[in-house]
């Protein structure tokens, strides 16, 4: 006659014959755990990037875009030929990028420095009337403070592709002229850029930048 076990004899050898998570099975999870979060902060890093880069783009194509408004606005009759030009003081590199101010404090942004309040060093166009010189050297620090307003490093520029070199303005009636909001880039994960030549003039620069071309 065969007996049975008892029950608690049984409930014991089958809690022996159990085993529970190793050392080994551990360390695999944490390790594919860890690539997995290595990933979503790779992603995160390239976001980042990738957000910055579309916020001065959207920024300078609004720059680029109001500034060649306000050529169109600011024409004038030229006294050389006939058709349209905007005062020659325009191509004057010093009244962008605030290169006819000077900061008091050095580590203040341009922004910060220049901006906050209107300088004396320029004429106010929005409160009293101004001559076109001035009013080139107004919209030349307003875009600059445009420029700068959310990317330090941005930097304005116009110049002209001249048809007549012989008459005394210095980008003719019918000539085209360029506007350029600039900014410098860097590489990331072994990407290389494909930069555009009218931003970067020595092969030591690293800057992208919106151009647009107006023909008054």
């Amino acid at each position: 006659m065969m007996l049975n076990k008892p029950t608690n004899q049984l409930a014991k050898k089958s809690m022996l014959s159990q085993s529970g998570l190793g050392m080994v099975e551990v360390l695999v999870t944490l390790f594919i755990l860890s690539i997995g979060l290595l990933g979503v902060a790779s992603l995160q890093f390239v976001g980042s990037f990738s957000n910055a880069d579309a916020l001065n783009r959207t920024q300078a194509v609004f720059v680029a875009q109001q500034f060649s408004e306000r050529l169109n606005a600011n024409a004038m009759s030229s006294d050389a030929t006939d058709g349209f030009v905007v005062d020659n003081n325009y191509f004057d590199d010093e009244i962008y990028n605030f290169g006819n101010l000077t900061c008091a404090v050095t580590d203040a942004s341009p922004y910060e420095c220049h901006c906050k309040a209107h300088p004396a060093a320029i004429a106010n166009c929005q409160t009293g009337d101004c001559n076109s010189a001035e009013l080139a050297e107004f919209d030349g620090y307003q875009m600059s403070c445009a420029a700068a307003r959310n990317n330090p490093n941005a930097q304005i520029s116009l110049t002209c592709t001249d048809k007549d070199l012989g008459d005394t303005d210095l980008c003719s009636a019918g000539s085209i002229h360029e506007v350029i909001v600039s900014w410098p880039v860097r590489n990331w994960q072994g990407n290389e850029r494909v930069l555009n030549s009218a931003c970067n003039t020595t092969p030591t620069d690293s800057n992208d930048c919106v151009v647009v071309e107006v023909a008054l």
